[in-house]
């Protein structure tokens, strides 16, 4: 049991996962499970109760029971004891003033990654403020390589979202050229297919591959279907770089996703074993977003936030080159306006940074959210202080196939343009030799974006 008194009323919270759900700062996924703050008085006491507990007590309270779920086993049985060593002394409140200490870097950070289970970030960042999770944020820097550097400071790459409704060869490819010729493409060029065939992936990724190797592009392709298909398809030979797969924080959800840990191992290994990396061999790309436990009944009463960062611990298990919350996507059942979007994108952001995760961000909203691009604007500059990895770069930013808002290659851009930020180093200079940047990192296109333009009739 845990308690905080506030003008002489006591706030009563039984159990570690009710006190971390009422502390969560308000979200309408939490309401909709019945276990967020009643009131604003009720947060903050839950905040302060929160910030008063030890760290070490995320170890010995579990949130759901080891024997029930294989991720709180994971969680456990891959915990540093080591490193923690450095911080079990702290409590929450503890923890948050020993993260935005100057003396606390990115060295410090680096090593107790894997120290840091997903309950403390969650905890942590309940009592953190926008401004506290952009700089601890921005002091983290965790680097991943297949075909180029991803992850390194003062760059922000972008995932190239080329879908199409129906699949359409020539409509994907339309938009493969026109988000390279903006500098758009060296996190991944990624499709969402619009089936579950394999053929049609296998031919999807056939043609990424064809226009990759052709004109030497350093960047690496996935089409983002079931990770049983992307084995499937490597078993019948398809150049796969990246493995994909959507997961979440609790066994039940991702068994809601049609996978487990076995599944994810299989999916790595076969991956692995194609070894089509030149730089580096992280091959895993995961995608998340807060609610999608709530979605499948699979939440245990815990709040959102919270599952988002033990599906991190999921990812952090397969050292992957990308992972992206999808902050928006979901609707607004579980994040109901801009404000909740941004701070969940920020909240995201930081626990996976924190947990040693390549993080980018889908910095998105649905058409019936109460939200809009003055708000993705504002997420994707917060985001692009806090040091993220990667964002999307979708045609208009209006993805046609699963009919959401995102961001554009434009989007990109503004926000390499106004905070100085550059492209994966192999790519930049990829796009400065092919003619599309110049040396100012001008966009300039050359003879190159006819000799590019010319796939799609052929």
């Amino acid at each position: 049991m845990y308690k905080h008194t506030i003008q002489n009323k006591v706030y009563v919270f039984n159990t570690l996962a009710e006190l971390l759900a009422k502390a969560s700062p308000l979200r309408s996924g939490d309401q909709l499970a019945g276990i967020a703050a009643k009131s604003y008085q009720e947060r903050i006491a839950a905040q302060m109760a929160l910030a008063e507990i030890a760290l070490t007590t995320f170890i010995e309270d579990l949130i759901i029971p080891y024997e029930q779920d294989e991720i709180t086993r994971l969680i456990i049985d891959t915990h540093d004891k080591e490193n923690f060593k450095t911080i079990a002394h702290l409590t929450v409140g503890g923890f948050r003033d020993f993260l935005l200490a100057h003396s606390t870097d990115k060295e410090v950070l680096t090593k107790l990654q894997k120290a840091i289970t997903p309950e403390m970030a969650a905890a942590v960042c309940k009592i953190m403020s926008v401004q506290d999770l952009i700089l601890v944020s921005s002091k983290c820097e965790v680097i991943t390589r297949f075909r180029n550097t991803l992850g390194i400071k003062g760059c922000l790459a972008t995932r190239l979202q080329p879908n199409h409704p129906t699949d359409d060869i020539k409509g994907i490819l339309a938009s493969v050229i026109d988000g390279i010729l903006f500098g758009s493409g060296d996190a991944v060029i990624g499709i969402n297919p619009a089936t579950d065939n394999i053929a049609t992936q296998i031919q999807l990724l056939k043609v990424l591959d064809e226009v990759r190797t052709r004109y030497q592009i350093p960047t690496q392709t996935c089409v983002l279907s079931h990770i049983t298909n992307t084995i499937m398809a490597i078993e019948q030979g398809a150049p796969v770089d990246l493995a994909f797969q959507s997961i979440g924080g609790t066994e039940k959800t991702n068994s809601s996703f049609g996978v487990n840990l076995s599944i994810l191992r299989e999916g790595h290994e076969a991956t692995l074993s194609l070894s089509r990396g030149t730089l580096g061999n992280n091959v895993m790309y995961f995608e998340t977003g807060q609610g999608s436990s709530l979605s499948a009944n699979a939440h245990h009463h815990i709040d959102q936030q919270t599952l988002e960062a033990r599906a991190y611990a999921v990812a952090r298990a397969f050292n992957p080159l990308l992972v992206n919350t999808v902050v928006g996507f979901i609707g607004p059942e579980y994040l109901y306006n801009g404000k909740q979007i941004i701070r969940a994108g920020l909240e995201d952001h930081f626990c996976g940074k924190l947990m040693g995760l390549p993080m980018g961000c889908d910095v998105c909203y649905t058409n019936h959210a109460d939200a809009d691009q003055d708000d993705m604007d504002m997420l994707l500059t917060l985001l692009g202080t806090a040091g993220c990895n990667f964002i999307m770069g979708v045609p208009g930013a209006d993805d046609i196939m699963l009919n959401y808002q995102s961001t554009s290659f434009h989007d990109a851009l503004y926000v390499r343009q106004v905070l100085g930020l550059r492209p994966a180093p192999e790519f930049e200079q990829w796009l400065i030799s092919a003619g599309i940047l110049n040396e100012k990192l001008q966009i300039t296109h050359t003879s190159t974006s006819n000799k590019l333009l010319k796939i799609i009739s052929q």
